[in-house]
């Protein structure tokens, strides 16, 4: 066969995707966020040089001020320009009384008090912004994973061309492990994708003659010919490319937890410093009651026991990617559960065994587990567990084949054993047909042992041992006052689980559009959880007031995700709730006596007693006693999770 490269130059209007073109643009993000760390370092190294220069040198007074000059422009104009932006758009955070004092201390020549704040605002944001992620770096996992070329195949040439270039009709081929590029029917080829990614089923789906195929699953090891049904724009993996890109664009704004407490104790600052400034008539006292006031521990003890929360977190196989999860997470009424792989296993067991009335149960069972050893599907491991479990010792199994259409076939201790579908064996005449049992949820595999109807075995995806108890636990523990199951798996499967786990609450065969809007509406009514694993959770996580996701199954799913439990279980879940409701406690103790103890300040400033300059080195040492008890949240609390299920508390290890 010849292989060639073909080009067109008709483009599709769609946004630039590209991982250049993305990964330009995270540079740039990076760098922005780089920011306030690069003005908190040159900030220290300045007034250390000053420093150096009055008392170590005894430099004349203009070339000691140089340094901080610089870093008062340099550092303290891109602060005031954020804070002015914010203003305009009625921002009024934490860090505006900082802004306010940058301001004074240059009209003052008080350049060091300056100075020291330029290093507290810029410490603060730079402590802030710790392992935020960006939005736009799911869309990049999201491009990465998406193969740029097909393979076109004409007559017997096969052609390497770009995705866009794929029109509906087309024949393409997918190789062994390659990531199916379009959506499509199969023509040629039998095999198993792996669509877990995308569709939320946990099982590898057998393709043959006819099957649906959809773009971004992954193919197996043998090479399947499709012919495609939808233009690439159309296809499955594009629509959820264009959920993420929605998602993203419309992802509220949340209220931080300092500048809910600085709405409050700014105006009572700015109030104390014009009083004291309009009955003295000295702006020297504005400036210092304001220095003294600058909310620190808002700006740096707050995001010191975020900080810690995320050390222990990370210690505890949790990785924070968004901070303001830590505050969120206690203020969450309603969760939502993806199905699979969130609240199961995310794999296939065994739960029925109909036998027909001529065979043994253990006989079956030892003669199917004996062929299934020689397959690679999920379903086949579920048999051998089975087997494993009730201790039986399996027997060889020869010429072992798998003719299309027919299943899979082999000789057992001289018996003919055959493992189909129900649709594969009514194409068969074979004794017993008419005992097959109904047709129930889950799925299914039939028997024919010697050319006659055996058995049927069903299967269902098992759910966690822990999600009972832990879904019982979420209301009276953590105040969650609804929990619900948003999936696209089969209404009958979903209802299965959700009895099983106690949830009765549920939204079943939902489209990725009809997930969105659910997670949405709900979030608009009370702050949620989001809790899910797989590619198609990511638009909801994002969507979500906090996105969770169980297991590193997906890169993308970790980027969208604000939480990524690296273990595969929910007892983590719960892990990181309790460290966030003493994150929350610890933070508040922080911030609330640390304003305290600066508005005691604030009385002597106003009455002449503290310099700019003292007041500033007193707001020093409050911060150093905020970040004190701040960093008790990097340290394990005596409760790390509920036991379930009889709700007794466990100690941290």
């Amino acid at each position: 066969m010849k292989i060639s490269t073909e080009h067109r130059s008709d483009k599709l209007t769609k946004p630039d995707l590209s991982p250049t073109r993305i990964r330009s643009q995270n540079s740039i993000f990076a760098l922005w966020q780089q920011r306030s760390t690069i003005i908190a370092v040159l900030s220290v190294i300045a007034i250390i040089v000053h420093m150096s220069l009055r008392f170590g040198f005894q430099a004349k007074s203009d070339d000691y001020q140089i340094p901080l000059l610089a870093t008062l422009i340099l550092g303290g104009l891109p602060l005031l320009y954020d804070l002015i932006r914010k203003l305009v758009q009625k921002e009024f955070g934490s860090d505006l009384l900082g802004g306010i004092s940058i301001i004074t201390s240059i009209l003052l020549g008080e350049y060091l008090a300056g100075s020291i704040i330029v290093l507290m605002l810029a410490g603060g944001e730079a402590l802030e912004k710790y392992a935020l992620r960006s939005a736009s770096s799911v869309l990049a996992a999201l491009a990465r994973r998406m193969p740029s070329i097909a393979h076109r195949k004409r007559e017997s040439e096969i052609t390497d061309v770009a995705l866009q270039d794929v029109d509906v009709g087309d024949t393409l081929v997918v190789y062994p492990h390659e990531i199916c590029p379009v959506d499509g029917v199969v023509i040629d080829g039998h095999g198993v994708m792996d669509e877990s990614y995308l569709t939320g089923e946990p099982f590898q789906i057998t393709k043959t003659s006819g099957s649906n195929v959809i773009s971004g699953a992954i193919n197996g090891e043998s090479a399947l010919t499709i012919r495609t049904t939808k233009r690439v724009a159309d296809s499955r993996y594009a629509k959820i490319m264009e959920v993420m890109r929605e998602s993203e664009d419309k992802k509220p704004q949340l209220r931080r937890l300092g500048d809910r407490l600085g709405a409050m104790y700014t105006p009572l600052a700015l109030t104390v410093a014009s009083v004291a400034w309009a009955v003295t008539g000295d702006p020297v006292r504005f400036l210092a009651v304001l220095v003294i006031a600058t909310p620190c521990p808002l700006l740096i003890a707050i995001p010191i026991a975020i900080i810690g929360s995320i050390s222990l977190c990370a210690r505890r196989a949790i990785i924070v990617k968004s901070p303001v999860v830590l505050e969120q997470i206690a203020e969450c009424r309603t969760a939502i559960f993806d199905k699979t792989g969130t609240l199961t296993y995310g794999e296939p067991k065994l739960t029925e065994q109909l036998i027909a009335p001529q065979f043994e149960r253990e006989e079956v069972l030892t003669l199917v587990a004996s062929l299934e050893g020689y397959s690679k599907h999920p379903l086949a491991r579920a048999i051998l567990a089975a087997a494993k479990e009730e201790g039986i010792v399996v027997p060889e199994c020869t010429e072992v084949s798998e003719p299309p259409g027919k299943g899979l076939q082999g000789t057992v201790s001289g018996r003919q054993v055959q493992i189909t579908s129900r649709k594969q064996l009514g194409t068969q005449q074979i004794e017993g047909g008419e005992q097959l049992p109904p047709v129930a949820g889950g799925l299914e595999c039939l028997v024919v042992i010697d050319g006659k109807y055996a058995a049927a075995y069903r299967f269902r995806d098992a759910p966690r041992a822990e999600s009972s108890s832990f879904v019982s636990h979420l209301g009276p523990k953590h105040d969650f006052s609804r929990v619900m199951i948003v999936s696209g798996d089969r209404e009958s499967e979903v209802r299965y689980l959700a009895k099983l786990v106690g949830i009765t609450e549920i939204f079943a065969q939902q489209s990725p559009e009809e997930k969105l809007s659910i997670v949405r509406k709900e979030t608009l009514a009370a702050k949620t959880l989001y809790v899910g694993d797989g590619i198609n959770d990511a638009p909801y996580m994002m969507a979500a007031t906090v996105g969770m996701a169980i297991g590193r199954n997906s890169e993308v799913t970790a980027e969208a995700a604000g939480v990524v439990i690296m273990d595969n279980s929910l007892e983590k879940v719960d892990e990181f709730m309790h460290i966030s409701r003493r994150m929350r406690m610890i933070a508040i103790q922080s911030a609330v006596g640390g304003m305290t103890l600066s508005a005691i300040g604030m009385i002597f400033a106003s009455t002449g007693h503290l310099s700019p300059v003292n007041g500033a080195i007193l707001q020093e040492v409050i911060d150093i006693l905020s970040v004190l008890n701040a960093l008790r949240a990097a340290f394990p609390p005596r409760v790390i999770h509920d036991l379930w299920p009889n709700g007794a508390p466990i100690s941290a290890s």
